[in-house]
């Protein structure tokens, strides 16, 4: 498979090649077709850089870390905290403020739960910022991943408090107006996605940051479709948490990264409790760790964590700027395939508006979950579905999409070769 040298992108046609030696799976075959993954929404592949530093780790140095004196116990815990602060490097935070979860759904359900605490009393006066009640509220948007929508609705239920939404506009953009009149005096948190996982949209984090801010309220970023494909400085960006995970920027399964600002974390009352979070611990009551040890309870995710570090390093290498701009232009390719085939819908903003490269799409008389068979039938990988966003589809009047997402290893060929596949899936299914 040959790729264009013409887009006008950091990247060009040998790069992206020699990017695609390093994933062994990319050389696979489906179906008889040579492998064309386009579903890196939901979980990325991963090079041969971040397995082999996995698998060095477990055959040099594995051991629990913060808890021996021995040898290998140091060289575990100095890879531990050495990939924290390439992770917080990588996004712009300090090392305090990055917190090691299992996933970025663990990571929200983490501040949720920990701010329910306070209505019992945990955290003292440093913790009554996040007490909420009846007459307060939490704001989310209509876009959001159910990850960032059931822990707060189950935050809402258990303190009384409000959950109200931001609607959004026939092109799927964030109704600004209409956040200007939920956020108020009465919103105590609002939650949001940088990048909608279903539409692809880049979110105006600025201006839903500035009404947060305005009224007090903390501001919950959750970062997983922007962290794999955007530059990131969570900073500057001036929110007061985000949330990602590892497996959908190279990394493995089993590793995502919770950020706070560090006097944030220090008041929040830890969600998990045990061993490694405390510091004295009598039989009636406990002592904690300052932030982020306090929230990691039990043995970690050593290997994972020191793999995601890798994989920084590998995306770093290559330029996060550039990565935007590849996946941008992919993008523009995708939606302009899409809509230029008669009966399919693109899902969100149109052609020539920011997103990243992924766009969600419903062909007229074939039900999504065909499509995704007969493009798998050509070894073309999609996903299907609701896509963990129910309400986002019900707002735009369909059950289920077919998903196409790629990433720095995608070329355009595919992205053609998908295009013309779902074309030829009308003909199949005779909506022609």
């Amino acid at each position: 498979m040959t790729i264009e040298t013409n887009i006008r992108t950091g990247l060009d046609g040998a790069e992206v090649e020699r990017i695609r030696s390093d994933f062994p799976i990319l050389g696979r075959t489906v179906n008889g077709h040579p492998l064309v993954y386009l579903d890196s929404g939901a979980t990325s592949q991963k090079p041969r850089q971040v397995i082999d530093v996995e698998r060095a780790y477990y055959e040099t140095t594995n051991s629990a870390v913060h808890r021996g004196a021995h040898t290998l116990a140091g060289e575990a815990t100095e890879l531990f905290e050495a990939a924290r602060a390439t992770v917080a490097g990588f996004v712009g935070a300090g090392e305090d403020e990055i917190v090691w979860t299992s996933n970025a759904t663990e990571g929200i359900n983490l501040i949720a739960y920990g701010m329910s605490n306070t209505s019992l009393g945990r955290g003292g006066a440093a913790a009554e910022r996040f007490r909420l009640g009846a007459g307060d509220e939490i704001v989310v948007t209509e876009l959001e991943h159910h990850a960032n929508l059931v822990p707060w609705q189950e935050l809402a239920f258990r303190t009384g408090a409000t959950l109200r939404v931001i609607g959004l506009d026939d092109d799927g953009a964030i109704r600004l107006d209409e956040a200007a009149e939920v956020i108020g005096e009465t919103t105590r948190v609002v939650a949001f996605s940088h990048v909608s996982n279903v539409l692809g949209a880049v979110n105006p984090v600025a201006e839903l940051t500035a009404l947060a801010h305005a009224v007090g309220a903390l501001v919950v970023l959750d970062a997983c479709q922007s962290a794999p494909h955007l530059p990131l400085d969570l900073h500057a960006l001036e929110v007061d948490f985000a949330v990602f995970s590892g497996h959908k920027m190279l990394a493995p399964t089993g590793i995502g990264v919770l950020y706070g600002r560090s006097e944030l974390l220090n008041a929040l009352p830890p969600f998990l409790t045990g061993g490694s979070m405390i510091t004295t611990v009598g039989l009636t009551e406990s002592e904690f760790l300052p932030a982020p040890l306090r929230f990691e309870a039990g043995t970690q995710r050593v290997s994972q964590a020191i793999a995601l570090a890798a994989a920084v390093d590998y995306l770093g290498a290559v330029g996060m700027d550039r990565i935007e701009l590849w996946e941008a232009e992919l993008g523009r390719r995708l939606v302009d395939g899409l809509t230029g085939i008669p009966g399919v819908r693109v899902l969100g903003p149109a052609a020539g508006a920011e997103r990243v490269g992924l766009a969600s799409f419903v062909v007229d008389g074939v039900h999504a979950h065909d499509v995704g068979q007969f493009l798998d039938d050509r070894g073309i990988a999609v996903r299907v579905g609701h896509h963990c966003a129910q309400p986002v589809h019900r707002r735009f009047g369909v059950t289920a999409t077919t998903r196409a997402s790629g990433y720095l290893y995608t070329t355009p060929d595919e992205i053609d070769l998908a295009v013309q596949a779902v074309a030829d899936s009308r003909r199949f299914f005779g909506v022609v």
